[in-house]
C-alpha cells in the first residue's frame, strides 16, 4: 500500500450518536481502500440493523460481533435479542457470538479474585490509551480471523467499534488470529473520540 493522505474524523464524545457519521466514514474507506470485510460492534442490534443502510451484504463480508452468551452474567443469556440476530442472518450479515479474544478466563480470575492477568492489562491499557473502540477493534480482528468469518487475513480489514453502546470508532487494520496477535496492525483510525 502506498502512502497514505486521510482525513481522521476525532468526535467531540465518544457514543451511539456517532453512529450513522461512524458508518459513513467506514463507508468511504472500505470504497477508497478497497476493502471487504467490514466487522462490526453491535450489543444490542442497533448498529448492526443501521449498517444495512449503508453496507449491501451483496457487496461487502459484514461480520456483527456481539457479546458472548452470559457476558453480562449468569442471569442474562444475550443482550442482542435472538429473533433479531435470526431476521439480520436472513439479511445477509454474519454473526461472531463467543469467547472475546480479550476476555475469557482472565476476566472472570480478575472479577473474583481481583487479579489481573496479562491480557486484561493489555486491554485496560488500549481503552485508557486510545478509546474504548479503539480496544475493541482490535479485539474483533482476531476474533473473527479465528472464527474463520473473513476468507483472507492477509487483505485489511476496516473495523466499526464505539464506547458502551453505538459506534464511534473505525479502524482499518491487518488482521491476525489471536495467537499471532503480535503480527496484527492497525494501519489507520479513521475515526474516534476525542
Amino acid at each position: 500500500m502506498a502512502d497514505l493522505n486521510i482525513e481522521v474524523t476525532y468526535f467531540e464524545k465518544g457514543g451511539p450518536q456517532n453512529t450513522d457519521k461512524a458508518l459513513e466514514i467506514a463507508k468511504k474507506y472500505a470504497n477508497q481502500f478497497g476493502v471487504n470485510d467490514i466487522i462490526i460492534a453491535s450489543t444490542t442490534g442497533t448498529t448492526a440493523e443501521k449498517s444495512l443502510n449503508i453496507f449491501n451484504p451483496d457487496d461487502y463480508n459484514l461480520v456483527v460481533v456481539t457479546h458472548s452468551y452470559y457476558f453480562m452474567g449468569a442471569d442474562k443469556r444475550q443482550e442482542f435479542p435472538e429473533e433479531k440476530i435470526t431476521a439480520l442472518k436472513s439479511k445477509g450479515l454474519k454473526f461472531f457470538i463467543g469467547t472475546h479474544g480479550f476476555a475469557g478466563p482472565e476476566r472472570s480470575i480478575r472479577t473474583s479474585l481481583k487479579q489481573w492477568g496479562p491480557v486484561e492489562i493489555m486491554a485496560k491499557y488500549l481503552r485508557t490509551a486510545f478509546s474504548q473502540g479503539v480496544k475493541v477493534c482490535m479485539e474483533m480482528a482476531t476474533m473473527v480471523v479465528d472464527a474463520g468469518l473473513i476468507e483472507d487475513f492477509e487483505k485489511d480489514i476496516i473495523c466499526i467499534g464505539g464506547t458502551g453502546r453505538g459506534a464511534d470508532t473505525v479502524c482499518l487494520i491487518k488482521p491476525m488470529p489471536t495467537s499471532l496477535f503480535h503480527q496484527l496492525r492497525v494501519k489507520a483510525i479513521l475515526a474516534k473520540p476525542l
